[in-house]
């Protein structure tokens, strides 16, 4: 395996350090944003150690690294940093590495694992709305991160699909269509294959339910008895919601496909009911389980204060009244993939609020046996405001759906390229796709390069800006390389060996180099802004390259041109693969 510039310059500076019978550790080089691309600190490190100055030391090693003919300078600045400059040789035999490697310098993981990212959590029956969004596209993200770095990675949407919103579709529908045979309990068999229910019919059905229990404790009762009749295994119930997922499914696949976001596994809480039983008699053979008021719990904090409520409060594995809850169907979940996949990591991506509720459940599959505590992640993330700071909403104060939402980013990336006069002679099904992209891009690239833990505010007038750092920008510097092949295509100037002599190429060749790292170091964080600020840091350097070192103009050297133009079809190759493992694709022109 061929190494970086980094990680090359480590292993000099580290071979350095041994030399003084120093750790090779403290020869670690970093990128740099100072006078040199890159520095070495372990000067300073390793002087207590070394029972010397850290100049001292500083003046040693880069001694050491006189006439290597991987490094141009070697420089010593303040009380001890090593500033560092890697020799035109290491970048050309660099620059040739990656060129040469099809996954353009991405390395596997040291060591590669299987791994589930539970994403999405969307409910049966309920339109996606713009709390979908972040889960969704920070999770799809996550997942190809991942299995570019070498991963098996499994995505599962974990459908809500179980518990008293399923009791309130099946009683309001009794309510409208009393005679259907779901209804009557002598019927076991023969069920329609043809749902009586469509996908907004379920979007109406559930919140007259909903509003109608609120106001009314006996509606509320039939819902609730329906619900112990379905998880008791009513056949009627159980074939409505049969129907009531197949339905769901084909909306949330049409819903997530928008946002270019794939699953694996369609699974639900439903999926899981029937491990319960077992998973409770044998938590309860284990000894980990307790009679709490007549509900069945798992104490997971020895420190908990009942009284003050502080501290994780236990699991609820079987309330009183002998239901199930979400802790329970969330141990079964994570029962039934130890079963059927067995992983190394399971990864929830859903919203920061949830947070206790998922340190209650890995700590009691924990206490079970299944899971070590460090295979169990929850990466919560921010929500997505308002201006006004508060969690975005329709003008109405409503929740804003999913399918507004993405209508509202393709028509604003609509407006922003006829302002612009952005591809405005191209056909009309051309301008429409070009407008689809920008606008997922615009949105996507928006929430991403958060860091996933902080809320954001909603500016559409921003994401679906040209300038600045947005998915648009990013999406037009990847089309003007794309213009810049077809132009050289025309011209007949075919790419070349890369031959990067000018300040500008090679700032570009180091960040092409960098690449790996930023991936390494979203996967080690689990944060996608990293990646988002590698493919933006690479447009801009690919832009300032394109300023400073023309590629086709009539003076410049053939050879040059084809050098150049090779490191433009390189820049577009890695800018197109980072924004696809955003979710984001790219025009071919615009």
């Amino acid at each position: 395996m061929s190494l970086s510039v980094l990680q090359t310059l480590s292993a000099h500076l580290g071979a350095a350090f041994a030399a003084m019978d120093l750790p090779g550790e403290y020869g670690r080089v970093t990128e740099s944003d100072k006078s040199a691309p890159f520095q070495c600190n372990g000067a300073l490190a390793a002087a207590k150690l070394a029972k010397k100055s850290p100049r001292d030391i500083a003046d040693f090693v880069v001694e050491q690294l006189s006439g290597n003919p991987d490094i141009a300078v070697a420089e010593i600045a303040g009380p001890g940093f090593i500033n560092l400059t890697p020799s035109d040789a290491l970048v050309k035999r660099r620059v040739k590495e990656l060129a040469a490697d099809g996954r353009i310098g991405v390395r596997d993981a040291e060591k590669c694992a299987t791994i589930v990212v539970d994403y999405g959590g969307a409910n049966v029956a309920k339109p996606m709305h713009v709390g979908h969004l972040r889960s969704a596209v920070i999770g799809e993200s996550l997942k190809r991160i991942l299995r570019a770095r070498g991963h098996k990675v499994i995505g599962d949407v974990h459908l809500g699909d179980w518990g008293l919103q399923m009791g309130h579709l099946i009683s309001e529908l009794q309510e409208e269509q009393p005679d259907l045979p779901y209804f009557e309990a002598a019927i076991i068999d023969g069920f329609p294959k043809d749902s009586p229910v469509t996908m907004d019919d379920m979007a109406r059905l559930y919140p007259q339910a909903s509003a109608k229990s609120k106001s009314d404790p006996g509606r509320l009762k039939k819902s609730q008895l329906a619900t112990a009749e379905l998880q008791a295994g009513r056949p009627g119930y159980r074939a409505l919601l049969d129907h009531f997922i197949r339905i769901s499914i084909e909306y949330l696949k049409q819903g997530y496909g928008d946002l270019g976001v794939e699953f694996d596994l369609w699974k639900g809480e439903a999926s899981v009911d029937p491990l319960i039983p077992g998973m409770i008699d044998a938590m309860k053979a284990q000894g980990i389980t307790e009679e709490s008021d007549g509900a069945l719990i798992i104490p997971v904090d020895e420190n908990y204060d009942e009284e003050k409520r502080k501290g994780i409060p236990p699991v609820m594995l079987r309330a009183r009244t002998g239901a199930v809850l979400y802790h329970t169907t969330d141990l079964a979940t994570l029962l039934d993939r130890k079963t059927e996949i067995d992983p190394d990591y399971v990864l929830y991506v859903v919203d920061q609020r949830q947070a206790t509720h998922f340190e209650q459940v890995f700590r009691a599959a924990v206490k079970a046996g299944w899971y070590k505590r460090e295979q169990l992640e929850h990466l919560g993330f921010g929500t997505v405001n308002g201006k006004d700071g508060k969690p975005f909403t329709t003008r109405a104060g409503g929740v804003l759906k999913l399918s507004d939402l993405t209508k509202m980013m393709r028509e604003a990336a609509a407006k922003r390229l006829e302002k612009s006069g952005i591809g405005q002679d191209f056909g009309a099904a051309e301008q429409t796709d070009i407008a689809n992209k920008i606008g997922m891009a615009a949105l996507k690239f928006a929430d991403l390069q958060n860091q996933r833990t902080t809320n954001y505010i909603f500016d559409i007038d921003r994401f679906v800006s040209f300038e600045g750092k947005t998915g648009p920008y990013l999406l037009y510097a990847a089309v003007r390389i794309k213009s810049l092949l077809r132009k050289a295509k025309d011209k007949g100037v075919e790419p070349g060996d890369i031959l990067p002599l000018e300040k500008a190429e090679q700032n570009l060749v180091l960040m092409l180099d960098s690449f790996n790292r930023a991936l390494a170091a979203a996967e080690a964080k689990r944060m996608p802004h990293i990646l988002c600020d590698h493919v933006y840091t690479l447009a801009q350097a690919f832009s300032k390259f394109y300023a400073d070192c023309p590629v086709l103009a009539n003076e410049v050297p053939d050879e040059i041109k084809s050098s150049r133009l090779a490191l433009a079809a390189l820049t577009l190759k890695q800018l197109e693969a980072g924004l696809t493992l955003l979710g984001i694709e790219t025009p071919e022109r615009m």
